[in-house]
């Protein structure tokens, strides 16, 4: 099982976490994790390295998003006679995050297709198929979402031109399956999505965040002191990496006003309620934010869920016919309400954003904080914002007298 690697470390030699996301996870003392994702990346480059040379990596070293080069052992491996086809598989390791797939067996089998086909992906045993709209991938698609599916065309791709395999790119087949993973899914939202037969093959950066709650409550504060300490008058609460490169991308905020919210929105405003900062910007994924809008202060997936008949109501603000609401209200996920709306023209992102806003600013209770907000989805695209307003500010900004 692989080892995490340690996260968040200031300048070398002092040990002293400077601020921002890797800050807090240094200081809440949990140990980061690996996702399916990475999982399945590392077990499929030792599988095709297999099916091309005969020999299993083990362990198979891969490079994550953000260029971390974690090392995995091989739980099982297995060629197939003639090379065939090649089996590899990789026990997920959530550190100490209290993931359900903790300890899953995550397996890839690798079979040769001819040349100019390219990376076929297929659900094994224990992944599941889409079967409803509104997710990331198409209906009948295998439940392996698009950043794990390029992290594995990637170094395919590596392994092929290392190897001798077809062309630039990998022509294969990539089967992926987890043990139990169908018992395991009843655990999760997979179902009630329209997922079924398994788990959803998950992550943006390779690595699991572990979220106790109270660690990483502690922790959003003492990030919020760095950040006040070294007089930043504007910060950014995001609920994960990818909301955090596009604050930084609109605003060139420096990494110690960075706040790594997660799903403790209530958090952070709540002790900047009591820290004042001249401006707190909030970003996150529009299902997240549709719960803060719905008053939610905890947007976790266990804990809170989207509304989509509230989600309705705000279609109807932004003008949406009844014909257009009722679709809101029926539609599978919050992606997929986003999705009609932005078809007919619709600012249904707008709305989020901006009831999130005023919902942030009710909790603030008066402090002397401008809040705006921005809404993306799963690929980092702005879908919804909110300009700043402060305490005493109507929606247009203006000073209510």
């Amino acid at each position: 099982m692989a080892e995490a690697q340690p996260q968040g470390t200031g300048p070398q030699g002092t040990g002293k976490a400077a601020g921002g996301r890797s800050a807090q996870l240094a200081h809440t003392g949990l140990r980061p994790g690996w996702t399916t994702g990475a999982c399945a990346t590392a077990a499929s480059t030792a599988a095709y390295t297999a099916l091309l040379t005969g020999e299993f990596p083990d362990p198979v070293t891969i490079t994550l998003p953000k260029g971390q080069t974690p090392s995995f052992a091989l739980a099982v491996e297995e060629l197939a006679p003639g090379r065939t086809a090649a089996m590899a598989g990789v026990v997920k390791d959530a550190g100490d995050d209290p993931d359900v797939t903790h300890g899953a067996l995550i397996r890839s089998t690798v079979r040769a297709l001819p040349a100019g086909s390219g990376v076929v992906f297929k659900a094994g045993p224990g992944v599941g198929t889409v079967t409803r709209p509104g997710l990331p991938l198409d209906v009948g698609e295998p439940a392996i979402n698009p950043v794990p599916r390029q992290l594995m065309r990637e170094h395919l791709a590596e392994v092929a031109a290392r190897h001798g395999g077809t062309g630039a790119t990998a022509d294969v087949e990539v089967e992926i399956s987890v043990d139990h993973g169908e018992e395991i899914a009843r655990s999760t939202w997979n179902p009630r999505l329209g997922i079924l037969g398994g788990l959803s093959i998950l992550g943006t950066t390779g690595i699991v965040v572990p979220y106790s709650c109270s660690a990483w409550i502690d922790s959003i504060r003492r990030g919020v002191d760095v950040a006040r300490a070294a007089g930043r008058r504007h910060v950014a609460g995001c609920t994960g990496s990818t909301s955090e490169k596009v604050a930084v991308a609109l605003h060139r905020l420096p990494e110690d006003a960075l706040l790594d919210m997660g799903d403790f929105a209530g958090a952070v405003l709540k002790y900047i309620r009591r820290h004042p900062v001249e401006r707190l910007t909030i970003c996150g994924g529009f299902a997240k934010l549709s719960k803060l809008a719905a008053g939610h202060l905890d947007l976790h997936s266990a804990r809170s869920q989207v509304d989509k008949g509230f989600l309705a109501e705000l279609a109807r603000r932004g003008g949406a016919d009844e014909a257009l609401a009722e679709a809101v209200a029926e539609a599978n996920t919050g992606l997929a309400a986003l999705q009609l709306c932005s078809a007919a023209g619709v600012p249904l992102g707008d709305q989020v954003a901006a009831t999130a806003r005023d919902e942030s600013l009710a909790v603030l209770r008066g402090a002397p904080v401008a809040v705006d907000v921005i809404c993306i989805d799963r690929a980092g695209m702005v879908v919804g914002r909110a300009e700043p307003r402060g305490p005493g500010e109507d929606r247009q900004g203006s000073r209510q007298r």
